[in-house]
């Protein structure tokens, strides 16, 4: 009997979609039917999505990569020596220019550790983190944070220490760290495959801030479409519980830090950060009036850090290698890396991970190898539903918030989202505000009425009904849910209406350059 063979198969969702689990049943069978001793490790995606199943052969000079393979192709390719790397595949993982290109940290580990074992996640850097912050004081972590430039990547780009520095000048008994997993933006995937390929990242992450600023209990909120991160989080955290690393003195210090899963009811407003604490409270998810904002009456009104997966998977390596080293990284005031994700009607749909900089045209088309249609790409959605759609004549533009914001879209969690040039682009406004309709929490009256009306109103455009007078009428109504709603929820609506009139105005019925107002313009 020859040695044993590692063979790596993810164990991400993507991945389970399209077989994995049955390709990896049926690699153990037919090792055992050649009498070959093999070890499967299931892992998480690497983040080609097109090639998944992605089967992983470890060689001596690294994992050899076969992919998409069917469960039908399995035993073929055994009998062929894919034990052994015989048969041609695609060569080296980490040569592959998908992963070349990239330079993950977020993701430094996505891909390659078993997501269930803490003795994988340590081996490969995990926790040096950790033991970093807790030999500074909780200030000096705060100020590390700070920084690093790290940044919220659910939107709004807040800087993350100047949050956690708020939460620990806070004067309270209690304190919390909670975690937005609510990822329901549209072509965003990223946080998923977070928790699913490397959760200990996450609780890692989350620990750190516990000990930054004084909390002792924590919660992850995740939406209930993602059942398979669900139970890897609680694998990995009863797995932390028993290893010390987190409860009562984590890692022998005086640190005292439990956290929980709570799952979600499918609500796209929960993914609001106040809308989520109510949640989280037994509430039904509504959005609270800021002032008072979460880092001073949070969760059950006391002190509370809100962050994003992304945000708080950054943290570890921040502390294992120094704030400066994440400054080194991006571009301006985006600092580090931000996890991209690519969507749509695209040939290499994915995530990619590197430093704010890049531009939307290389991942679009170099990286993503354009539209899988092959028809020319005519409009991105950048940063979900509720982001600016933006032409294929700003290419250009670097993936950054400042560059982003200059011509009027945001970065928001990263998503693209890829159309081509039968795209109609009215119907996509059309979508926007019914979006908005059916998911706002009705609280304010300008998300809540103003949705339907713009519905309607965009339906008289588009029937050909007085299109002057209705597209000055689509403004004013932007303008007004714009400047009157009470969260991003109605407020960034208006977005990718605007965006869509304004850089597509043909599918209105008029040229683009006729419109007026907002919709000529600056940000919305």
């Amino acid at each position: 009997m020859t040695d044993r063979v590692r063979v790596f198969v993810p164990r991400d969702s993507a991945a389970l979609s399209v077989g994995a689990d049955e390709v990896a049943e049926r690699i153990a069978a037919a090792a055992g039917t050649a009498g070959r001793d093999v070890e499967v490790v299931r892992t998480g995606s690497r983040g080609m999505l097109w090639l998944e199943p992605l089967v992983e052969i470890e060689t001596a000079q690294g994992r050899v990569g076969y992919g998409p393979v069917a469960p039908e192709e399995v035993d073929g390719l055994v009998a062929a020596g894919l034990l052994d790397a015989a048969p041609e595949g695609l060569g080296l993982v980490e040569d592959l220019p998908w992963m070349q290109r990239q330079q993950r940290v977020t993701f430094a580990r996505v891909g390659i550790v078993d997501p269930r074992s803490v003795d994988d996640y340590e081996a490969h850097g995990g926790y040096a983190g950790l033991r970093a912050a807790l030999a500074k004081t909780p200030a000096e972590v705060v100020e590390e944070v700070v920084d690093s430039g790290l940044r919220g990547r659910g939107g709004a780009g807040f800087p993350t220490g100047i949050k956690w520095r708020t939460v620990l000048g806070a004067e309270s008994d209690v304190k919390f760290v909670c975690c937005n997993a609510d990822e329901g933006d549209s072509g965003t995937f990223a946080d998923r495959m977070l928790m699913e390929g490397d959760p200990f990242t996450l609780i890692e992450g989350m620990t750190i801030a516990a000990y930054a600023v004084g909390a002792t209990e924590g919660y992850i909120y995740v939406r209930s479409e993602y059942p398979e991160a669900v139970e890897a989080l609680n694998a990995a955290i009863e797995s932390a519980r028993q290893r010390g690393l987190l409860g009562e003195r984590v890692l022998g210090s005086d640190l005292t830090f439990d956290m929980f899963v709570r799952v979600g009811a499918g609500a796209y407003i929960c993914g609001e950060e106040t809308s989520m604490l109510e949640s989280l409270e037994g509430k039904r998810g509504t959005v609270r009036a800021k002032p008072p904002i979460p880092a001073l009456e949070g969760l059950f009104g006391r002190p509370t850090v809100v962050n994003n997966v992304l945000s708080l998977g950054s943290v570890p390596a921040i502390l294992a290698h120094g704030a400066a080293a994440y400054a080194e990284l991006g571009t301006g005031r985006s600092r580090g890396t931000s996890v991209f994700q690519l969507g749509g009607n695209i040939a290499h749909g994915g995530i990619f991970e590197t430093p704010f900089g890049i531009t939307l045209g290389e991942l679009v088309q170099d990286l993503g190898g354009g539209t899988a249609s092959g028809r020319p790409v005519r409009a991105m959605q950048v940063g979900g539903p509720l982001g600016a759609y933006v032409p294929a004549e700003q290419f250009h533009l670097p993936m950054d918030y400042e560059s982003f914001a200059a011509a009027g879209a945001m970065l928001g969690h990263g998503g693209v989202v890829v159309f081509d040039d039968t795209v109609d682009m009215a119907a996509m406004a059309r979508f926007a505000f019914s979006f908005c309709a059916e998911e706002s929490c009705g609280k304010c009256t300008p998300c809540r009425v103003g949705a339907v009306r713009g519905v309607e109103t965009i339906d008289r455009i588009r029937a050909g009904e007085d299109r002057t007078k209705n597209l000055v009428l689509l403004d004013d109504l932007c303008e007004l849910m714009t400047d009157g709603s009470l969260c991003a929820m109605g407020g960034l609506t208006p977005m990718p209406v605007l965006s869509a009139v304004r850089h597509f105005g043909e599918d209105f019925g008029v040229p683009a350059t006729t419109t007026t107002g907002t919709t000529d313009g600056g940000t919305p």
